[in-house]
């Protein structure tokens, strides 16, 4: 590579730390200024039934004939959701006036027990590309089932997945098998944060396709995590396999 080039990419990667750490420092910043929920006025059926205490549960909201609209519904039933960064990148769409540039920052949230969102914003700023990944990611919050499926374990503890399930988004084919206790997370950075944060903390990761699509790879790990929930299980499938759905309440 010429020095030219050498340059302009060492040029990208300080300009990419940079981003990256401005970008933690808004998370913090939005963890810190959550609005009151006592000033919340509900504009949905759901959100209604949520603050009156008809709805206690995120489950009973999930499995609710409608669709979650309001970001305020999880923050009431999952007050304790954290917020990771997967990634931060500049893209630019050539128009009449010239280039426009923007962020797209993708998040994923969960609360460490057996929920977990991802989402994805776009804004010619940071911040507002954050809020609105952040906000996307609470709306599209799933439950996952977790449970000991490896024979060298047999806990009975949810602590990996219940079977080998596999994923897929875009080019990114994803295989989650699972691990025995204190093996930890064998995989890349990006499963590492949509695994622990669903509450995974032992399993392995084969994945195949361009897993550097940071977006596809994050997708990738979640459709494979959703996968377990399309199967039903025998009571005693349950119980050997300490199976539990979301936290498990």
């Amino acid at each position: 590579m010429s020095p030219v080039g050498l340059k302009n990419r060492d040029k990208d990667e300080e300009e990419s730390i940079e981003e990256r750490e401005e970008a933690t420092e808004v998370v913090e910043e939005i963890a810190e200024e959550r609005p009151s929920l006592a000033d919340w006025e509900p504009k949905t059926e759901l959100g209604r039934k949520v603050k009156s205490g008809e709805i206690k549960t995120i489950h009973e909201a999930l499995i609710y004939p409608r669709p979650i609209k309001e970001v305020e519904i999880i923050d009431a039933l999952l007050p304790n959701l954290e917020e990771e960064i997967i990634d931060v990148t500049r893209v630019q769409r050539v128009t009449d006036s010239g280039r426009r540039t923007k962020f797209r920052v993708v998040v994923v949230v969960g609360n460490r027990d057996g929920y977990v969102g991802i989402g994805e914003g776009k804004a010619k700023e940071a911040g507002p590309a954050i809020r609105k990944a952040i906000r996307r990611a609470k709306l599209n919050i799933k439950e996952i089932k977790r449970g000991c499926g490896s024979w060298e374990c047999g806990c009975g503890e949810p602590h990996s997945v219940p079977f080998t399930v596999e994923g897929k988004w875009g080019s990114v084919r994803v295989k989650l098998i699972p691990a025995p206790r204190g093996t930890g997370l064998v995989c890349g950075d990006i499963a590492k944060k949509v695994l622990s944060l669903a509450g995974i903390s032992d399993i392995w990761v084969n994945t195949r396709g361009n897993t550097r699509t940071s977006i596809n790879y994050a997708h990738a790990v979640l459709n494979a995590l959703e996968n377990i929930n399309r199967l039903r299980f025998s009571e005693e499938d349950v119980k050997k396999l300490g199976i539990i759905s979301g936290s498990g309440l």
